[in-house]
């Protein structure tokens, strides 16, 4: 796979809307800790909407759907993530305007405009303890595999894939990275020091988005 079409954006949705449900449990366990123990709920309802609302969207012009997206999430999810992840999507999608798919250059630019949203609208940054953890790395990932060589010693794959690749295990690292750190925003943050120790799940629910995109592209 060279490049992400909109049916490739779909499929992306289609499969986190079922891992977004089959870890519910976890995000609000995750989100019990250290917030309002609605994250898995939320996340599980939003993509559940965007997923039965994905016929109505337009599939040939990806920017098109990134921002059809963004706007059902950020009316369905609630609480703070939906603000963030409806941003994420909008101004993806606002990059992609007209694209009939996505290229690794288009993708990293297309994530790195929603990391930018993100960050404005949630004034955060890397460190924060939020979904920021995440996805920062993840588009580091991404970008720097636009100049990386070739893997070898496994299954041949596009440097889309193979940026996928990197981009999910950034991510998945990067959230595990937010168990020692004290919360700076957030609800989280109203627990200082004791915000510490806890899996921030804002970044854990975006890695596993990040993951289900790589399981889309077969990676």
């Amino acid at each position: 796979m060279d490049a992400l079409s909109g049916a490739h954006i779909a499929a992306w949705i289609e499969r986190a809307a079922d891992v977004m449900e089959r870890e519910k449990a976890l995000l609000t366990e995750l989100d019990a800790a250290i917030g309002d123990s609605d994250h898995g709920v939320n996340m599980a309802r939003g993509f559940t909407a965007v997923r039965s609302r994905l016929g109505g969207l337009d599939h040939g012009d990806v920017g098109a759907l990134l921002k059809g997206v963004g706007m059902i999430l950020l009316s369905t999810v609630g609480g703070a993530s939906g603000p963030l992840y409806g941003t994420l999507f909008r101004d993806a999608g606002q990059r992609a305007a007209g694209a009939a798919a996505l290229d690794l250059a288009a993708l990293a630019g297309c994530l790195e405009a929603g990391l930018d949203g993100v960050k404005r609208r949630g004034k955060a940054s890397p460190g924060d303890k939020t979904m920021v953890d995440a996805l920062s790395p993840a588009v580091d990932a991404l970008k720097a595999a636009l100049s990386a060589p070739a893997p070898t010693g496994g299954p041949a794959r596009s440097p889309l894939m193979d940026g996928l690749a990197r981009a999910a295990e950034a991510a998945q690292a990067g959230a595990l990275a937010t168990v020692p750190l004290i919360a700076r925003k957030g609800r989280a943050s109203y627990l200082g020091e004791r915000s510490a120790g806890h899996q921030d799940p804002g970044a854990t629910s975006c890695s596993l988005l990040l993951r289900s995109l790589a399981a889309t592209a077969g990676v």
